[in-house]
């Protein structure tokens, strides 16, 4: 139940936004930080109780779903049922135990009790499902399950769950809603629908997270497009429709690719379920070909949305010409998605192609590629605000070098980057809002003199700069450190007994160092040219220190950089059980872990 408020809380409030008066913009301001307010409590229940041993299991929560279903079948069919979804799991999950099962005359019996009866046929298909989903690896960590049914007639569920992968996730995006409501008490034009869209936009990116049925996750990823193209092409810069509609046309053909895989894995093997659980139980049954197209397929969608090179182009027009709280969301959660898809849906649909030969070395390219050419991209920016774009390129290129190594300090270092870099690169982007706010430019090279005027913000500037180029003590050190520890231990690290039997070459990593030595280049190039120095235009010298709703904005943000830096196992215990747990079961490409 928690779940669904987070998620539909904001749905609801864009309603009651809408019908407030237009013209009283104060009460709509309030009224939609009160919203969100109201959607990140349960959130941070959520977020507290996670870690409670005693709370109830993803794993109980489905065997209680499924006895349900056979409780609703018909009586005569119940016991028949029971066994008939027993001897299917057993039989998929661990063929050694089918001695211990009904012989095949016993098992044609009970199935007689069951072919023909709608009803009965139903109940068994469902409770099939729900007893491979509660047995598969990935399901020990997950909390705070929410099941039902939504339009049985495609075998299409509403399920919602949360791990220590998505639930940080989720957390920030609810914090960054709230920051970003008051930040936008600037807004003048369109107030109504600009809070409304922005409510929307909460409701799919917190359902993208939150969603374990492929279908319900495909619909909230949809939810994404709409109220982003909108707040890009209508509250935007001067090149607004430009950048929206490339925004829009990208995300769609990633989209559609997603669709094509989505598809093709319900009807592969005659499983007809959207149930991610289940898929991922049974995913060690797809051939390695099935495996390798719908990998590609998804990764292709995933990668449009990280940006991975060459897809990244339409990252920069929508981060130029969107409003400062458009490009928090989009750099800080909108990126993840991407991140979080790879972990979620690519992998561990298709866990022998993901740790294929082939794979490792692709996947390690690209990051390599991520992170050297967006720093490179980065250091020859004019622009403060694509500066700060071409950085979450080359940042996020870390997340798929420590998907390409897959060891256990690689995946935590890609996850705990994603989070790191949702912190560090929204506070970035407020601080360039911040500015453009007095100056009504981004010209690096006509700033300067910014720290004399401004001190208090410059004091921001630092945590959150410094954060992103990875200054140990802060937040963005620990992931890009365990991404370089865990790809340059792949090489020398115990395979025995899993699948992975290519680990990612050392060179590929003393390849990607130099980004982090660029990285550094244009960070304190930027610092220089924007607080150090003389200021270049007299009104520099009138501009005001930052305002209580500016301070709002950035103090958590801040306290989170430093507080990550310093005191990473808080994030690390909650992430950690649920990596291993994923790590396992992909790289030994087995069901049930």
């Amino acid at each position: 139940m928690l779940l669904t408020l987070s998620i539909f809380i904001p749905l609801l409030g864009a309603v009651a936004v809408l019908l407030l008066p237009k013209d009283n913009h104060n009460l709509i301001r309030w009224t939609s930080v009160g919203i969100a307010v109201a959607a990140f409590i349960p959130i941070v229940v959520l977020t507290v109780g996670y870690t409670d041993p005693d709370g109830e299991s993803a794993a109980d929560t489905l065997l209680a779903e499924r006895q349900r279903a056979i409780d609703a079948a018909p009586e005569a069919a119940r016991s028949a049922i029971l066994a008939l979804t027993a001897t299917d799991v057993a039989e998929a999950n661990d063929p050694g135990t089918m001695a211990d099962l009904p012989a095949d005359d016993a098992r044609a019996a009970q199935w007689v009790l069951v072919k023909g009866d709608r009803a009965a046929e139903a109940a068994y298909h469902e409770a099939w499902e729900l007893a491979v989903a509660a047995q598969a690896a990935i399901t020990q960590n997950l909390k705070y399950v929410e099941y039902g049914s939504w339009i049985p007639g495609f075998n299409i569920h509403y399920i919602l769950g949360v791990d220590g992968l998505s639930l940080p996730l989720i957390f920030l995006s609810g914090l960054l809603w709230i920051l970003c409501f008051v930040y936008s008490f600037n807004i003048t034009k369109g107030v109504k629908a600009y809070f409304a869209l922005f409510l929307l936009l909460e409701t799919g990116l917190i359902g993208v997270f939150a969603a374990l049925d492929f279908f319900l996750f495909y619909v909230f990823w949809e939810i994404v497009l709409l109220p982003m193209y909108f707040l890009i092409g209508y509250w935007g810069g001067p090149k607004r429709v430009y950048a929206a509609i490339k925004f829009f046309i990208y995300t769609l053909v990633g989209s559609v690719v997603m669709l094509v895989a989505m598809l093709a894995l319900y009807w592969h093997g005659g499983y007809d379920t959207f149930n991610l659980l289940t898929l991922i139980g049974m995913s060690g049954n797809f051939d390695s070909t099935f495996q390798m197209w719908i990998f590609m397929a998804l990764f292709l969608g995933f990668a449009i949305k990280v940006p991975v090179f060459p897809f990244h182009t339409w990252l920069p027009d929508a981060h130029v010409q969107a409003p400062t709280a458009v490009s928090v969301i989009l750099a800080g959660v909108l990126l993840k998605m991407g991140g979080y898809g790879f972990f979620r849906f690519s992998y561990t649909l298709a866990p022998e192609a993901g740790t294929s030969e082939f794979m490792v070395m692709f996947i390690g390219a690209l990051g390599l590629i991520n992170i050297v050419y967006g720093a490179l991209c980065a250091m020859a920016q004019t622009d403060f605000k694509s500066l700060v774009a071409y950085s979450s390129v080359s940042h996020m290129g870390f997340v798929l070098l420590g998907l390409a190594a897959f060891t256990p300090e690689g995946i935590m270092g890609s996850v705990f980057q994603m989070f790191s870099h949702g912190v560090s690169s929204a506070m970035m982007f407020l601080l360039v809002g911040v500015l453009y706010d007095r100056a009504h430019h981004r010209d690096l090279n006509n700033f300067g003199g910014i720290g004399l005027q401004m001190p208090y913000y410059t004091g921001f500037a630092i945590i959150g700069f410094f954060t992103s180029l990875g200054l140990p003590g802060l937040a963005g050190f620990i992931g890009e450190m365990s991404v370089f520890m865990g790809s340059l231990n792949a090489e020398g690290f115990d395979w025995t007994g899993t699948s992975l039997y290519a680990p990612l070459p050392r060179w590929v990593v003393y390849a990607a160092l130099p980004g982090v030595v660029l990285t550094a280049g244009y960070i304190l190039w930027a610092v220089q040219r924007v607080y150090m120095g003389e200021a270049k235009k007299e009104e520099y010298k009138t501009y005001s220190d930052l305002s209580g709703r500016e301070v709002f904005a950035l103090v958590p943000l801040a306290i989170m950089c430093i507080a990550l830096g310093v005191w990473p196992q808080v994030l690390i215990d909650y992430m950690n059980p649920t990596l291993d747990a994923l790590r396992e079961f992909i790289t030994t490409a087995g069901i049930g872990g």
